[in-house]
């Protein structure tokens, strides 16, 4: 099973990143209000970025990778 690291841009211009094993069930929780608390009301959310990995625990070292990076360098990330 294939894992993803993703990054939302929500509506207030702010971004959400993620992990998950299946991208289009997660971002339908995250715009139903049932994804993480930090996206509620922040909608409509835009997939900006996203990089497969082959396991979970890879997943979540990138995630916390991609976390730690100024928003300018995340920005940097989407347009490679």
């Amino acid at each position: 099973m294939s894992w993803v690291v993703y990054v939302l841009e929500c509506g207030d211009a702010t971004l959400y990143t993620g992990i998950t094993n299946d991208l289009a069930r997660r971002v339908a929780q995250h715009e139903k209000g049932a994804g993480a608390k930090y996206t509620r009301g922040r909608g409509p959310l835009k997939v900006v970025y996203l990089e497969k990995q082959a396991d979970r625990a890879t997943a979540s070292k990138r995630e916390i990778e991609i976390k730690a990076l100024s928003r300018a360098e995340k920005r940097a990330l989407f347009s490679e």
